[in-house]
């Protein structure tokens, strides 16, 4: 290990500023718009965190929605912000839980309910093609799966896609077939 120089500043007078990445349209690429797990690390979340904490820890670092890693540190599903509300957290005390006693398992979507996109079809797609799915299924957030290698590729995420083309985009949650028969039942 060495000391390196330092120098002065004080004839520096710009700042190198990133290149101005090319304006995306609905007819860019769907991968202009997708995080890479290769590229990105993805947010995960042990599943058994507290709910409560797991809640704070989201809004303070404004991610609405974190992948759920089981006791063996594998993929079993996702939480969203929207899965932690205080409506959910109370029916769950409702049912005789303590707020102390739930974790991220008791609000998470099982990998078994989630839909997923596949990357090499994402990788012919428009942000188009995207933001319409997105719209006929009500997701705000989903995986893009590596079907040949059985890997989570990567997201795509509604805020992401708004953010980037500078629109708002309004996906409407589409109620579930299992959301629908509780409310039948109640």
């Amino acid at each position: 290990m060495h000391v390196l120089p330092l120098y002065k500043i004080e004839s520096v007078d710009k700042l190198v500023w990133p290149v101005a990445p090319t304006r995306i349209t609905t007819q860019s690429s769907a991968l202009t718009i997708f995080t890479d797990f290769k590229e990105h690390m993805p947010l995960v979340i042990d599943s058994a965190t507290q709910a409560v904490e797991l809640e704070r820890l989201m809004k303070q670092s404004h991610v609405k929605m974190k992948i759920v890693l089981d006791h063996s540190g594998q993929f079993a599903g996702i939480v969203t912000l929207n899965d932690l509300s205080e409506q959910r957290i109370m029916q769950k005390v409702a049912h005789g839980a303590t707020r102390s006693e739930l974790k991220a398992i008791d609000f998470m979507q099982p990998k078994s309910m989630l839909q997923s996109f596949d990357y090499a079809q994402l990788s012919r797609s428009t942000v188009g093609d995207i933001v319409e799915t997105l719209k006929d299924s009500g997701q705000h957030h989903c995986l893009v799966v590596d079907r040949e290698a059985h890997e989570i590729r990567g997201i795509v995420s509604v805020s992401d896609i708004a953010r980037l083309l500078r629109v708002p985009l309004d996906i409407q949650l589409q109620p579930s077939f299992s959301a629908l028969s509780k409310v039948i039942a109640a």
